[in-house]
């Protein structure tokens, strides 16, 4: 026992002399670069000019078989589309093997075969591979294009198109992709109804013919082969590949206005606003400045230890992420930073966004900053390398943009290589905070009216496909005759009754939802003077809102009072009756709801402002935003409402969305009573 008592105490006092040693007040420095063995494919060629890279693994019993055919960029114009129709007809069967039958063989095999209008892909087992092979290579030589596949797949693509005219961040990637490259650039095409609608089964056979090519072809085989042997397989399957040379299109040059300017998309159903600042670079895998490019970009919105994520997430809570990023290409590529924010602070969001570029390019990074850049490169890659389809992906690249045969032998040391000057003149020459387009796809009627005030920029105003338009009208005019009041008791009239609903002397709703894999319940019971909300989790109250005329609180803690005072005119039945009795709620505009107008009945308070949303038609409510303005952040809530049903002669919502967190719950209605089922202790 002595014995173990000495040896832990002999340990102890090593370590203590150990640590005294060490002054933990500096920060070690970092050890030299891990050495790294990246291997080498092995490469063959067909006469035809197929390149051929082959990775051997055999730690699984697993090969992956991609095929990319390297065409430049081309333009498509009026039958743009084109494109997206073959790839989605490609590998319905070939010529040789009817789509059922060739369907049976791959599943039959367990195996994923993929194409697209430049490319194939194939994974099985390592002992059906060679019959998987063969089926891809027959499928992507021998295509068939049938009318049926082709009448099918053109409704799906018209479906795909009308679906998404609704999404802000379709019609906002699309209008960047525009603004940035122009429409007359392959980068700048976007597919539209008419576009597609002027596509037709030859023009598909002939862009195939046209571009499905193997002198520009690279074909990566990773996994459990023999080279020997893939190289047999490969020249049987693929010899036959007759090569054609395709003629480059000349491409437009790619300019950046002249000065930084805001181009403005209006789409009204936009809950928040999607804002991008974007100006295009000219930037290439082997530029000498290329990796100090990824390092300035790393630190001003590579992530969580970004700059932008740091000030529009953490410190200002403007959005739940703010990035950015820089392509390289050998044909056009650009800068960019994004952020999904709420309506009420775009123009905050963007003066922030701005200030962070414009502080990179004017002021040095930290050597932290840049540490914790390098650190994240070298480990990314670190990582990476020991992967197998990492080694031919590398491979391919030094083929596909000619780079040195040493090009990632070097990485690491290139990347430690970059100092902070050099970080601070990449930020300066790709980073054009004076030169660029700050694209906001949103609601005008929202956004426009602070943007105007905070903006230094001239505004531009875009429609959903890129073309200039005038600025979007903020309001239409509410016609004679139509008031808060008329608004009002049309709702209560279509709910069940203005009479009726005034008279009420309680209500009682409880909806349910799913999310995040549990049951939320929510209980809402209301009077004259009196309201309580409960959420519950799986039968568990997690939060209980009360509230009277003089106090609001939640779970029994009271909030501002001031809080209190902005709420306290919704109380009763509906909140609509404390609507009617209160001066400074007012009818304010029309504005278009999922495509149908809407009376807009507001009030502002100093903490909480309240804005409904009752359909010009129906007269039902159908949308309602809160904004709770506290230490300088506001938070939004915003619930719409629908599918009404009738409980003892009053109409509920039987469906409504909301928020729990970031995420869209929708609420469906259980249960609701009148005058019953609410008591004084329901409030306590």
């Amino acid at each position: 026992m002595k014995t173990k008592i000495f040896s832990i105490i002999a340990i102890m006092f090593l370590s203590l002399t150990v640590s005294a040693q060490i002054d933990r007040t500096k920060q070690p420095k970092p050890g030299p670069a891990p050495k790294i063995n990246l291997g080498t494919p092995e490469k063959f060629s067909l006469s035809n000019g197929l390149q051929v890279l082959v990775v051997e693994n055999h730690k699984l019993p697993r090969v992956t078989a991609t095929l990319t055919i390297d065409n430049p960029p081309m333009t498509y114009g009026n039958k743009k589309g084109v494109e997206g129709l073959l790839s989605s007809m490609l590998g319905s069967g070939s010529k040789n093997t009817p789509k059922a039958t060739f369907d049976e063989e791959v599943d039959f095999l367990g195996a994923n075969v993929s194409f697209w209008d430049e490319g194939a892909r194939a994974s099985s087992l390592s002992k059906y591979f060679p019959k998987v092979l063969g089926l891809m290579a027959d499928a992507a030589l021998n295509p068939v294009f049938t009318q049926e596949e082709f009448d099918k797949q053109m409704k799906q693509s018209l479906d795909g198109i009308k679906n998404g005219e609704k999404s802000v961040q379709a019609i906002a990637s699309r209008v960047q992709n525009v603004l940035t490259y122009g429409k007359n650039h392959p980068f700048g095409e976007f597919t539209s109804e008419a576009t597609l609608k002027n596509v037709t089964l030859q023009d598909v056979e002939n862009l195939y013919n046209k571009t499905y090519k193997p002198n520009n072809a690279y074909l990566v085989i990773i996994g459990d082969v023999k080279f020997k042997e893939v190289k047999t397989l490969v020249k049987d399957l693929f010899s036959s590949w007759k090569k054609s040379d395709m003629i480059a299109q000349q491409l437009p040059k790619v300019e950046n206005p002249s000065t930084t300017e805001i181009d403005f998309i209006n789409m009204p159903n936009a809950v928040q606003s999607e804002l991008a600042i974007i100006n295009s670079v000219d930037l290439k895998m082997g530029d000498k400045d290329y990796y100090a490019a990824l390092l300035a970009n790393q630190i001003l919105g590579g992530g969580g230890t970004g700059r932008l994520y740091k000030n529009l997430r953490e410190d200002k809570g403007y959005t739940y992420g703010s990035y950015s990023s820089i392509g390289s290409s050998r044909y056009a590529s650009r800068f960019k930073t994004s952020a999904s924010v709420r309506n009420m602070v775009t123009d905050s969001a963007m003066v922030e966004a701005m200030k962070e570029i414009n502080k990179i390019r004017y002021k040095k990074a930290t050597q932290e900053e840049l540490d914790i850049a390098k650190a994240k490169y070298i480990g990314n890659f670190v990582r990476n390398v020991e992967k197998p389809q990492t080694v031919a992906s590398y491979a391919l690249n030094i083929l596909t943009n000619k780079l040195p045969k040493d090009y990632y032998k070097n990485y690491l040391k290139n990347i430690n290589s970059v100092t902070l000057d050099d970080v601070q003149n990449a930020a300066i020459k790709y980073f054009k905070g004076d030169k660029a387009r700050i694209i906001i796809t949103g609601k005008g009627i929202d956004v426009l009216k602070n943007l105007e005030k905070t903006a230094n920029y001239k505004i531009n105003y875009f429609d959903k496909n890129g073309n200039p338009t005038e600025k979007p009208a903020m309001s239409k005019t509410i016609p004679a005759g139509v008031t808060k009041n008329t608004v009002i008791n049309k709702y209560f009239d279509a709910i069940g009754g203005a009479d009726k609903v005034k008279n009420l002397k309680s209500t009682m709703v409880v909806y349910e939802a799913e999310a995040m894999g549990r049951k939320i319940q929510n209980t809402e019971k209301r009077t004259a003077t009196h309201f309580a909300n409960a959420t519950a989790m799986n039968g568990n109250t997690m939060m209980k809102v009360t509230m009277d005329k003089d106090a609001i609180k939640m779970n029994g803690q009271p909030l501002p009072p001031a809080m209190a005072k902005d709420f306290s005119f919704t109380l009763g039945t509906f909140p609509e009756v404390g609507y009617l009795n209160n001066a400074e709620t007012k009818l304010t505009g029309i504005e278009p709801i999922n495509g149908k107008d809407a009376y807009v009945v507001s009030k502002k308070g100093k903490i909480v402002s309240i804005t409904s949303y009752y359909d010009v038609d129906s007269g039902l409510k159908v949308k309602e935003v809160q904004n709770i303005n506290m230490g300088g952040r506001t938070q939004t809530q915003e619930a719409t409402f629908g599918d009404y049903k009738e409980f003892n002669g009053v109409k509920f919502p039987g469906k409504k969305s909301g928020s729990l967190g970031p995420q869209k719950v929708q609420y469906v209605l259980k249960d609701a009573k009148i005058n019953e089922g609410v008591s004084d202790a329901d409030f306590k």
